[in-house]
């Protein structure tokens, strides 16, 4: 693969019709623009290939060739249930890894594979014959997670890490995310909040709910298990019933509702019952806006550029394999919209 014509402040400011200094000041980070500008400014030079001094000292650093002279093939496997995080995943991953020529490849596990033919998957997808391997949250079963971790290659598990688990991992954090909803609602004088979503079957899923009960606590809230619905949905009616008979007896001020899949079915239960925002505030988990739905205030779930920030990490991995693993979350923000009110 032949390495790419240099890129220069000047070209990238002749095609995006700014000045030198506009461009220079947006990759350095300094004030003087919109935001809107500033990102413009760093996809346009992430998709030229061009390196700032800083980035190039930093590759060098990390022993990751800025301007590699082959291409290199990635995998990430998943299974059906983490495909609502595959367009976003695959996207930066695929952005990234486009700077320096190489590509990724999705794998979704077969629902009937069992364990005993494990391997023979793996060498009909010639996983081990990639560079390396990202492991997507909420593949299912367990067994498939563990064995994936196991495997002679690069890692990067895109997923909080089990105990003892020897991989690098990057994930969006949603304990952060959690604190962020739950001192937003208690800011706008909610203390009666309840809770929706599955608790158990994922690792991210318990660390919702225990940062949840963590953040009420400090903020002084009520913490009632009868007030919450902390069941895994499956007879989706039976499920949607329990949430409303429970949503009038604890009568709260406002619903967080922890699970992208859950977000939409519970706003339209709870909208049958009361006028959201006035009578109820209303914050969903979504991994994105959905069409279906008014706009939802939101934890600021970061999949794409965990996606981003995973590649680097591949690609350090691979130029360090004797350095320590590590855990990145990248830290949430808040997304508002017009479902949340003053209690």
């Amino acid at each position: 693969m032949s390495r790419k014509k240099s890129v220069t402040l000047k070209d990238l400011a002749n095609e995006l019709g700014v000045t030198i200094q506009t461009i220079s000041k947006a990759l350095r980070g300094h004030p003087g623009m919109s935001e809107e500008t500033r990102q413009l400014i760093w996809q346009k030079a992430n998709e030229k290939g061009y390196r700032t001094k800083e980035q190039l000292r930093q590759l060098e650093q990390d022993r990751i060739p800025p301007y590699p002279v082959f291409q290199r093939r990635f995998v990430l496997v998943q299974s059906e249930q983490s495909l609502g995080f595959h367009r976003l995943l695959m996207q930066g991953l695929h952005e990234r890894f486009a700077e320096y020529g190489h590509r990724i490849t999705p794998l979704v596990l077969p629902q009937s594979l069992q364990p005993a033919r494990f391997e023979e998957w793996v060498e009909e997808q010639s996983i081990l014959y990639a560079d390396g391997i990202f492991i997507a949250p909420r593949v299912t079963p367990d067994w498939f997670e563990e064995r994936l971790l196991q495997l002679d290659a690069p890692r990067i598990l895109l997923n909080f890490p089990p105990p003892e688990a020897k991989v690098d991992s990057v994930v969006w954090d949603v304990y952060e995310a959690m604190y962020v909803c739950v001192r937003t609602l208690h800011r706008k004088g909610h203390r009666n909040i309840m809770y929706v979503g599955d608790i158990s079957s994922q690792r991210g899923f318990i660390l919702r709910w225990q940062a949840f009960v963590e953040a009420m606590k400090e903020c002084g809230g009520d913490i009632r298990p009868e007030q919450h619905v902390v069941e895994e949905r499956r007879n989706d009616e039976q499920w949607l019933d329990l949430v409303e008979q429970r949503f009038k007896k604890a009568e709260p001020t406002a619903v967080i509702c922890g699970i992208d899949e859950d977000v939409t079915p519970i706003y339209y239960r709870l909208k049958s019952l009361v006028e959201i925002p006035r009578e109820c505030s209303f914050i969903g988990f979504l991994n994105e806006p959905s069409a279906m739905l008014p706009l939802v205030d939101r934890p600021s779930l970061l999949i794409r550029e965990t996606g981003y920030r995973a590649a680097d990490r591949m690609l350090w991995r691979i130029a360090n394999p004797q350095q320590p693993y590590e855990h990145i979350r990248l830290r949430a923000g808040f997304q508002p919209g017009n479902t949340v009110a003053f209690a």
